[in-house]
């Protein structure tokens, strides 16, 4: 099989693209799963609220802001093929720039500290991402991104020790 090239700006520049759709776009399967669940819902006020999540989808979309204030850490799954050879730098360094850029750019909540033990300071861009590397056949690339907020956590508790 033959090696395939894949230049790093193409990387960033789908890493960006993924961070910026997973802030601005709710996907068809979540927003029809959303129509049903309000065309079910008997409480007004449980009526009301899918209404307003599907509103809030909308609004996201053709304005091009965040559904939620919490953008949450871009955490990237990365399948690639063991023959696949990446040309013009780094694809961890293309990873953050992309995810840099969304976030800047796209005016996204930074929240990601760059050294959590130590100096604590915000990196002003949610880089680093979190990036998991699974080296598999062939000489295709395969991203998936998790942008994981911590909306679910705001009910528990944690404590950081320096």
């Amino acid at each position: 099989m033959a090696m395939r090239e894949i230049h790093v700006n193409d990387v960033r520049s789908t890493v960006e693209r993924m961070c910026l759709d997973a802030a601005y776009e709710l996907p068809a399967d979540v927003r029809d799963a959303l129509g049903a669940a309000e065309h079910r819902e008997v409480s007004p006020v449980g009526k009301r609220t899918i209404s307003l999540l599907l509103e809030n989808a909308v609004v996201a979309r053709s304005d091009r802001v965040p559904m939620c204030q919490d953008t949450g850490t871009a955490v990237l799954f990365a399948e690639i093929g063991q023959d696949v050879h990446f040309i013009g730098g780094s694809f961890r360094d293309a990873v953050n720039r992309g995810v840099s850029t969304a976030y800047t750019q796209g005016f996204l909540r930074p929240s990601i500290v760059g050294r959590p033990i130590g100096t604590r300071v915000n990196t002003g861009d949610n880089t680093p991402a979190v990036l998991h590397i699974d080296l598999v056949a062939g000489i295709g690339v395969r991203l998936t991104l998790l942008a994981k907020g911590g909306g679910a956590e705001n009910m528990s508790r944690m404590r950081m020790l320096t």
